[in-house]
């Protein structure tokens, strides 16, 4: 049997699996060994500036001749000329978050570029749909880093009943059945990025990969709901000063000026405790370190069995 779907088509890759665009951890060593294993790999800007996304992509070039993708978060201070990048370079597919890609979307439509934002709503996915991007990503509240206040679940089928374009499901996907239940959902493939960080190929320090490695079920808290920007990380020191500051009311501009630089102290510093290790609810799930390619070829032949299964009654 072959798993694939309209999404497959769309984005030229052979299994409906996307690697999520995370800030600091989705470089272009993962993105293109994501990509080269049939999967779609996404190289994640964040706030870096225009120099470092030219050199990542030219990088992932170099690496794969397959499709790629880059994030790009619209709230970045250099989001115009990182979107004037990704054009010159004709970069087959951008997801965004954190705001409304519209204004770009003739421009990247020019060049071939497919366009799929992230949105934590029916309501936005309608708006979307609407602005004429390629796919939505409908992101529960499951996933590691900013997230909706809807979960996966519910939020999945109901954005697949809204819009007319492929729906990918996201937050709470690791392995194959997380990926026949999403296209059980009506989901056309899964974005996925917490086991990633636990690939071989992964940058980011290996502080991190381990304390995932060892992470239990119960492992994330949500921090920052009073601000309005609630994200999901690993409990840690830093997520005990947010409870408190939390409970004590403290302002927005408090807590926000708490999280400034915490990702990169996780991520490439290593630190554990002070840095802000986002993941999501699937952490717990995480044995080990592996290549890209395995993650991909677990996914899959899981995915295959449980279909094979349930094909023959067996539930």
């Amino acid at each position: 049997m072959k798993l694939r779907t309209r999404l497959c088509d769309l984005l030229g890759i052979e299994y409906p699996i996307l690697q999520g665009g995370m800030a600091w951890v989705s470089t272009a060593e993962l993105a293109a060994a994501v990509s080269e294993a049939g999967g779609l790999g996404i190289i994640g800007s964040g706030h870096a500036p225009t120099e470092w996304l030219e050199e990542q992509i030219k990088k992932a070039k170099g690496l794969t001749n397959k499709p790629f993708g880059v994030n790009v978060m619209l709230m970045s201070p250099f989001v115009e000329q990182n979107m004037q990048l990704i054009i010159r370079e004709r970069v087959p597919v951008v997801t965004t978050g954190a705001g409304n890609p519209g204004k770009f979307i003739p421009g990247l439509k020019e060049v071939g570029s497919k366009v799929i934002p992230v949105i934590p709503s029916v309501a936005l996915a309608q708006r979307m749909a609407k602005a004429g991007v390629d796919a939505v990503i409908a992101e529960g509240g499951e996933s590691g880093g900013h997230i909706g206040e809807l979960s996966t679940m519910p939020l999945v089928p109901q954005v697949v009943d809204a819009v007319d374009i492929p729906v990918i499901a996201a937050g709470g996907f690791f392995d194959g059945r997380g990926l026949v239940a999403a296209l059980a959902l009506g989901a056309q493939g899964i974005q996925m990025g917490t086991r990633f960080m636990c690939a071989t190929e992964c940058v980011i320090h290996d502080n991190v990969k381990q304390l995932l490695v060892k992470a239990k079920d119960r492992e994330t808290v949500v921090t920052g709901r009073t601000t309005g920007h609630p994200v999901r990380i690993i409990r840690n020191k830093l997520a005990k000063q947010f409870e408190e500051k939390e409970r004590q009311g403290a302002s927005v501009e408090e807590l926000e000026k708490m999280g400034v630089g915490r990702l990169r102290m996780a991520m490439v510093e290593g630190d554990v405790q002070e840095g802000s290790v986002m993941a999501g609810q699937i952490c717990g799930m995480i044995k080990r370190i592996e290549p890209a390619a395995e993650i991909i070829k677990d996914i899959v032949t899981g995915a295959e069995q449980v279909i094979g299964r349930l094909s023959k009654g067996e539930f």
